[in-house]
């Protein structure tokens, strides 16, 4: 896994041609990615910095060029020798490209270019298309899962204006359990640091050492120690109370938050009799904050009513608006069954009963980093101009067949305007600032953000109308 990818045949098959398809004198193509439409109207952009950190930043090499040559030729025919070796000998292995971009962490509308591309050297005027494989990946899957987290973001922060005082929950309130319903470590780090934008807690390890990497983050998010049905069932059925009293006595303490899971065996009776009964003092007096985590059954029926249970033994309160609040060293978190679909009528079958939304947070896992794929926001990298013997061309694909696929046609620039981004001809920017900014060129990279900026850049423009602070 840890063997350097050939960038050569880091692309599709078919592209391995793609150099004797153009017009004779083809000299420079020019593409934008967007997102065409799909599961929500606006884009949070992430993830092109780190793909130009692992793939970009290093040259082509002899060996890369003869290693592709071997397996093109033997599957397809053809290769493109020339075309590679002239990258090698004038450029040094390093693609002559020149990639503009949105700065990352930017809430744009669909059909508005986050990313275009275009060649520096006339001779490798097939370059932007071959490229289009890795760099339309290493886009659209983590700004994929940063919409999807930012989505939730929004229902959780309209629950939060409906039934509690505060946002202060709202960073921790959606947990990534997804490293392992991820494809792949390198889907992790990336989904799981997209999801980072909008949260601070995960337990994917992987996307802390993809920020340490290629984002400047130390540790851009956190956990806490929490146990799982092996560790508890280890105890045996009767030891369920002395697993729970360990984890209580081995974490617990002033300031300190531990989660354990309830449903190894029976969750009502742990609940009542164990949580509610033999250990109810031992909670109380810990110090810090108890989470208790149901793991099973329908959680619409389920959550509501192990918040009730808890409240049954150890109290509740009232907010300002009516709603019921346990005591603030008592949670529960529900990590099993949370999607963009279950995720609302969870949150409203609490609401229906007085419960605030201030008692929960949630873990989502193959629902946040998996269950996502390119057509989720029809994601697309599209050629729109040529320079074919010094003349520019404007090109497109218009099939009749499906309007909603019509390519946009020239070079493209991306105002702000009235509070959005918008999509503008590049000759039609009239003096208006662009914000397609180079981010690489030649083998160089040209803006290298900290994390943290990306992340303030995408809260700033996380701003739902609400009346209560935001701590």
């Amino acid at each position: 896994m840890n063997h350097r990818t050939n960038l050569i045949l880091n692309t599709d098959s078919y592209k391995l041609s793609h150099d004797r398809q153009y017009p004779p004198g083809t000299r420079r193509v020019s593409s934008y990615i967007e997102s065409r439409g799909g599961a929500f109207d606006e884009v949070l952009f992430f993830g092109l910095q780190a793909f130009l950190k692992a793939f970009l930043l290093a040259p082509i090499t002899a060996a890369d060029i003869d290693e592709a040559e071997a397996v093109s030729v033997a599957h397809i025919g053809y290769f493109n020798r020339a075309g590679w070796q002239h990258i090698l000998d004038k450029h040094g292995g390093f693609l002559p490209l020149e990639i503009c971009a949105l700065a990352e962490g930017s809430v744009v509308p669909n059909r508005v270019p986050v990313v275009q591309v275009i060649n520096t050297d006339p001779d490798c005027y097939w370059l932007t298309g071959h490229i289009e494989t890795a760099l339309l990946r290493g886009v659209w899957y983590p700004s994929t899962v940063a919409s999807l987290s930012r989505a939730c973001k929004k229902m959780l922060h309209g629950a939060l204006e409906q039934t509690a005082d505060t946002f202060d929950a709202l960073p921790f309130m959606l947990h990534d359990f997804g490293a392992r319903g991820a494809a792949s470590h390198e889907a992790a780090g990336l989904g799981g640091a997209a999801h980072l934008l909008n949260f601070q807690g995960t337990d994917t390890l992987a996307a802390l050492t993809l920020l340490r990497r290629h984002y400047g983050a130390p540790v851009a998010g956190y956990s806490i120690p929490a146990s799982e049905h092996s560790t508890m069932t280890a105890w045996g059925r009767d030891g369920e109370t002395a697993a729970y009293r360990n984890m209580i006595q081995q974490f617990g303490g002033t300031d300190k938050t531990l989660a354990f899971v309830v449903d190894s065996y029976d969750l009502w009776h742990a609940l009542d009799e164990i949580v509610g009964g033999s250990l109810r003092e031992a909670i109380i007096a810990s110090g810090g904050r108890i989470v208790i985590r149901p793991d099973s059954g329908d959680p619409i029926a389920i959550v509501p009513r192990v918040v009730e249970h808890l409240m049954r033994h150890f109290g509740h309160s009232l907010n300002s608006k009516g709603y019921r609040v346990l005591p603030p060293y008592l949670r529960v978190v529900q990590g099993d069954g949370v999607s963009l679909d279950s995720l609302p009528r969870i949150l409203e079958a609490m609401k229906l009963r007085a419960i605030s939304a201030d008692n929960l947070a949630f873990g989502m896992g193959g629902g946040l980093l998996q269950q996502v794929n390119r057509d989720t926001l029809k994601w697309a990298m599209k050629a729109s101009w040529v320079d074919i013997d010094g003349v520019g061309r404007d090109i497109c694909k218009d099939p009749a067949t499906d309007p909603g696929k019509r390519s946009k046609a020239g070079r493209y620039a991306v105002i702000h305007e009235n509070g959005q981004y918008q999509a503008v001809r590049e000759d039609a920017l009239a003096g208006r600032e662009n914000w397609l900014k180079p981010v690489f060129r030649d083998g160089r990279l040209l803006v290298d953000e900290h994390f943290e900026a990306i992340r303030q850049r995408a809260n700033a423009q996380f701003s739902p109308a609400g009346s209560i602070s935001n701590g």
